[in-house]
């Protein structure tokens, strides 16, 4: 797997703090470009459920569809797969921890971690990502 930074060539991507937090909400920026977390059970899509498309708040990519979410009570969505090639991982040692951090592979921006404690009839991964690193659109 290529894990490498892809520009889209249609859309001009920030490069820079200022240019982000010109287009970012200061808590979309923390997650989304300083490897924040929002905290458990308070975005808008840890209990949501409808048809339709999880984007990058940063780039609008598509990330994940709702096929793949399921309801994991761990307080952030959750995800069994991302639609193919559109996100990354790199290793994360933050907080004492070894994690994998998954990131928007069009923008860099940062999403969430996967886990290894997803349902087994999914593949066994579970993407925990951050609300306010995605949007929604169900059409």
């Amino acid at each position: 797997m290529n894990n490498q930074i892809e520009m889209k060539k249609d859309k001009k991507i920030p490069t820079t703090d200022d240019e982000w937090k010109k287009i970012l909400a200061p808590e979309q920026f923390f997650v989304l470009r300083q490897s924040g977390t929002e905290q458990a059970f308070s975005g808008k899509f840890w209990n949501h459920f409808e048809q339709g498309e999880y984007k990058c708040g940063g780039c609008g990519t598509v990330l994940f569809k709702s096929d793949q979410k399921f309801h994991s009570n761990c307080g952030w969505p959750s995800f069994a797969n991302n639609e193919e090639g559109t996100v990354i991982t790199r290793k994360d040692t933050s907080h004492g921890m070894i994690r994998k951090e998954v990131l928007c592979k069009t923008c860099g921006g940062h999403l969430g971690h996967v886990f290894n404690d997803g349902p087994k009839e999914m593949g066994g991964l579970r993407y925990c990502i951050n609300s306010l690193s995605l949007e929604f659109s169900n059409h």
